[in-house]
């Protein structure tokens, strides 16, 4: 067959197979011919401890108590290996598979879906159900509602529409082993990540000194005999202290080129987040004038669920703009480097101070005047600030480095999927 009659082809397609399953049937089936929703209800069998909700990145976890009823006898019995996910939020990916040995309860709002022990024509592995809903199929099904239409809940009727090819279950088992290779992977270098990440939290909470001492309890050897830290407002240190605005006509005016625009999602933990940089043309730019970004301004999430992370500006932002969510800091020539500042505002002391102004804790929003009043430890010789902020600068870098490490073993997990699944159709 040719490219362009492979390229026309609307039939079942699989990229990639095993050798020793060549030629072996693979079946066209809807979801609802594999899979059944059991009506099992509690009765009173289970307490209340026993009740779980499902969040996307965690999977079926315990509910909190506020929000679960005071009787629980209508509530879902979930046994291993059986889904349940909220009908108001599958759209964004909370659905997961029950994988411990107990029972547990689920709201009787909760959709609650097995695979059938005894399909009419084959079998569908709970496991391989688990991989599949990761897969560019099942997402296109689910946020098309299964027939294009817009709905707000999509119950399991709605589900158990989506069409399969499912191979046999030998096929579907060595696929999931494949997959879970990846995952075990993933799941280890996430591992790493966190020691990376905890290590760093550590250091930096021995490196500067807290607001009540004026010694850290870690110093270089070549600074120890060089005296006492302060501890110094941020302002009178500062040459600005600012943000901007959100362009009239909001995302419309944003485009693939021209002067950078930084957004809330842009700022990290002490790095950059390029992948979804904006973009305004000089006319916007012009008219944003105060907002112009510098090489060296020490960028901070003001509001919103991201308040508190910083990272500093460079080169590949520097003449951009930001919006009203994000702060300028650009600092007087003496006084603090931008590392170092930024370094102190993500530790947990800096991360203390932006807590203590939110009421209750809730991280609403910063003001300038708050900004301005940042207490800043300082040692007495600028350079310590320079090797403070070199060794946790490197820290960064190793973090960086294992986060694309991560990102990459999921985009080739991503690759094996769209091979490994039968498509319903050629893309």
């Amino acid at each position: 067959m040719s490219n362009s009659e492979r390229e026309k082809d609307d039939g079942p397609s699989q990229k990639l197979r095993f050798p020793e399953f060549d030629g072996l049937p693979i079946h066209p089936v809807c979801l609802g011919d594999v899979t059944e929703e059991p009506s099992t209800r509690n009765l009173g069998q289970l307490p209340s401890e026993f009740v779980m909700g499902v969040r996307k990145d965690e999977g079926i976890v315990p509910m909190e108590g506020r929000l679960i009823a005071e009787n629980t006898s209508r509530y879902k019995i979930v046994k291993k290996d059986w889904f349940a996910y909220n009908p108001m939020r599958l759209k964004i990916g909370s659905i997961a598979r029950w994988q411990g040995q107990e029972d547990v309860l689920v709201s009787p709002d909760y959709v609650v879906f097995r695979c059938r022990d005894e399909p009419k024509l084959v079998k569908v592995l709970p496991a391989y159900l688990d991989q599949f809903r990761g897969s560019d199929e099942w997402n296109a099904f689910v946020n098309g509602s299964g027939d294009g239409g817009v709905r707000i809940r999509i119950y399991f009727r709605d589900l158990a529409r989506m069409p399969l090819l499912l191979p046999n279950p030998d096929e579907q088992q060595v696929i999931v082993a494949c997959l879970k290779s990846v995952d075990d992977l993933i799941e280890a270098e996430t591992e790493k990540l966190a020691a990376w990440r905890d290590h760093k939290t550590g250091l930096m909470q021995q490196m500067f000194a807290p607001s009540d001492k004026s010694i850290p309890s870690l110093r270089f050897p070549k600074y120890k005999s060089g005296g006492a830290w302060t501890h110094k407002p941020l302002g009178p240190n500062t040459t600005k202290v600012g943000s901007g605005t959100t362009p009239r006509g909001g995302s419309s005016v944003y485009s693939s080129s021209g002067r950078p625009f930084l957004r809330s999602q842009n700022i990290g933990w002490g790095r950059l987040r390029l992948e979804e940089l904006a973009y305004i043309d000089e006319a916007l730019h012009a008219a944003s004038a105060a907002s112009e970004v510098q090489t060296g301004d020490v960028l901070l999430n003001i509001t919103g669920a991201s308040i508190g992370r910083s990272t500093v500006a460079d080169s590949r932002v520097s003449g951009g703009n930001v919006n009203q969510h994000v702060c300028i800091i650009r600092l007087k020539q003496k006084g603090f480097l931008p590392e170092y500042l930024c370094h102190f505002l993500v530790s947990p002391y800096g991360q203390a101070q932006i807590d203590s102004f939110q009421a209750g804790g809730n991280r609403q929003g910063l003001n300038f005047e708050q900004i301005r009043s940042f207490s800043i430890p300082a040692p007495p010789d600028i350079d310590e600030q320079k090797c403070i902020a070199d060794c946790l600068s490197v820290l960064d870098l190793c973090i960086t480095s294992q986060i694309k490490r991560i990102e990459g073993l999921r985009a080739h997990k991503s690759g094996l999927m769209q091979k490994l699944f039968p498509r319903t159709r050629m893309r």
